[in-house]
């Protein structure tokens, strides 16, 4: 639980401190914008009351608060199925990167009423009118992790035997 706990904790505070930074380094929620490596990379002020994409958003209290039981579940399933089961220490780094990005997004709704996103990413001559943040790249990362590492057999890699003699 240490691995996890770790990149829970490392994730959260990056997420949180990237926040700050834009909100109050930058005035971002005033400038609206700010081009960092043009086209590539900007950052791009943001209010998601929904899910991604700002799927389901409403600016109800009721719909603010069911999002943070959700994500409260989430997380709660993910750390009851990592203690209860035999996971490779890697999938525990995923968990880990999932429940610290689901905390950094419940404390943005907690704080602000809603997600601070602000990471706008384009290329190719392709505009992206979507912005994300470090927590949510931190929930994507975990969750495709959490599903591509299987679980833990307890049984070693079989070595080639040798065909030498000593």
């Amino acid at each position: 639980m240490r691995l996890l706990t770790a990149f829970a904790v490392g994730a959260f505070l990056l997420d949180q401190v990237s926040k700050v930074g834009v909100l109050w380094g930058l005035n971002l929620a005033e400038r609206g914008a700010v081009e960092v490596f043009p086209p590539f990379l900007r950052f791009q002020m943001a209010w998601n009351r929904g899910i991604n994409f700002g799927l389901f958003a409403n600016h109800t209290e009721f719909g603010r608060f069911f999002l943070i039981a959700v994500a409260f579940g989430v997380l709660t399933a993910v750390l009851w199925w990592v203690r209860g089961s035999k996971v490779r220490p890697i999938a525990k780094i995923f968990a880990g990167l999932l429940v610290g990005g689901a905390l950094g997004n419940i404390v943005d709704r907690l704080i602000y009423g809603a997600v601070v996103d602000f990471l706008n990413i384009s290329c190719c001559g392709i505009g992206n009118p979507y912005a994300f943040n470090i927590a949510d790249a931190a929930i994507f990362i975990g969750a495709l992790g959490l599903a591509l590492s299987g679980p833990d057999t307890g049984q070693k890699p079989k070595t080639p035997k040798s065909n030498k003699t000593p």
